[in-house]
């Protein structure tokens, strides 16, 4: 825990170096791009169209406790945070790889390279929150109080991601397979996690894989909060946090222990 305390402190002390990456990092993905920044729209719109096509037409796949909810939201609700995640987790573990020059040259933490990437996702995910707003307009979905659950579920999913990312960075930049291994195991648990279907769908048998999914739990939340309008479940939202806290520590100890070595290994 004191090593996360240092870190933070370490990070709010070259904040400004942090600002500058994620403007870079903004600036230079749809460059020169005749499309731009509307990529960041399309590209979730067009996942969710042809998913809602396949899922909700061909396979009709029931949203059992949200029946009333369009399945293109029940959908876009789960697709969001998970391309989010997913898309976070992808960019992060190469993200030391493609600073070398950085690392080899001057002196910051290297953490920062992991979280300028994830901030820049978040940025892109804001975006992309449009369509799904114009989506709740359109069907007239009801929206209370509960929806301030966001912002707790969000900063938990923030909190997991954060610590897979130092895990896959600092692994990635010691043995470039991970990359490839990361791209594998995003594709399985995106069908283990309840996005295409709802979590009602899963056997009670396999529920306490559920609960040890914080990615199954955080969609969970964000479709009960959205869709329902009711708060999350307590207890599941509480172990969420705790693993994800746990793999917070573990990922941070780990690319700080790597950390002496990432430039020999560029």
């Amino acid at each position: 825990m004191f090593q996360l305390f240092s870190e933070i402190k370490a990070v709010y002390k070259w904040r400004e170096l942090l600002w500058q990456m994620i403007g870079r990092e903004v600036k230079a993905r749809y460059k020169q791009s005749v499309l731009g920044y509307f990529w960041v729209i399309l590209n979730p719109l067009a996942q969710m169209l042809v998913m809602s096509f396949a899922f909700s037409i061909i396979m009709r796949i029931p949203t059992n406790s949200t029946d009333n909810i369009p399945y293109s939201i029940f959908l876009f609700v789960a697709l969001l945070p998970w391309t989010l995640f997913a898309n976070s987790l992808g960019s992060a573990a190469a993200a030391l790889v493609s600073a070398g020059s950085l690392i080899t040259k001057i002196y910051f933490p290297r953490t920062i390279l992991v979280l300028a990437t994830i901030i820049a996702k978040i940025i892109d995910f804001l975006f992309s929150t449009s369509i799904l707003i114009i989506y709740m307009i359109i069907y007239h979905i009801p929206v209370n109080i509960n929806i301030l659950w966001i912002i707790p579920i969000f900063f938990i999913q923030q909190i997991f991601t954060l610590g897979l990312s130092l895990f896959f960075a600092a692994a990635n930049l010691l043995y470039r397979d991970i990359q490839y291994l990361l791209s594998l195991i995003l594709i399985l648990w995106m069908y283990l996690t309840p996005i295409i279907y709802p979590a009602d769908m899963v056997p009670d048998r396999f529920r306490f894989l559920f609960q040890l999914n914080p990615m199954s739990v955080i969609v969970n939340a964000y479709r009960q909060v959205l869709l329902g309008g009711g708060a999350p479940k307590y207890s599941s939202l509480i172990i969420a946090t705790l693993v994800s806290f746990v793999i917070l520590l573990i990922g941070l100890s780990y690319f700080k222990s790597r950390e002496k070595i990432f430039a020999d290994n560029i």
